[in-house]
Parts: C-alpha cells; sequence; structure tokens
C-alpha cells in the first residue's frame, strides 16, 4: 500500500513550513494533495514532480 504525508511531514522533507503548504493549498499553487473529509495528505512522488517542474537556470525564465 502507497503511503502519503501529512502536511507536517511533507513541509519537513522538503523544507518548507507547513503554513507555506497550507498558504499554497488555499491558492492553489502549491504541490498536489489528496483531501479525504477533513484530512489533507501528501503523495512524495507528486510532490517531487512538483519540484522538479519548477527548476529554473535564471530568474528571467518564464514559470
Amino acid at each position: 500500500m502507497k503511503t502519503y504525508n501529512t502536511e507536517e511531514q511533507e513541509a519537513e522533507r522538503i523544507g518548507f513550513a507547513p503554513k507555506t503548504l497550507a498558504n499554497q493549498r488555499c491558492r492553489g499553487d502549491g504541490p498536489p494533495f489528496i483531501k479525504v473529509g477533513r484530512l489533507v495528505r501528501y503523495d512524495p512522488e507528486l510532490t517531487d514532480a512538483w519540484l522538479a517542474d519548477r527548476i529554473r537556470n535564471s530568474t528571467s525564465e518564464a514559470a
């Protein structure tokens, strides 16, 4: 069975504050997440893909 992380676990794993993930969830610009009832969970593979998609070589590159 696949393991999913809590907001706190995922934030620690990628070096973000849990509040950052919560804010990104509200804005819709954070890593993909799973919502089951009131519980929020993150798939580490999807978060890693989300992070990899944000790799840039210059600040002038389009997002």
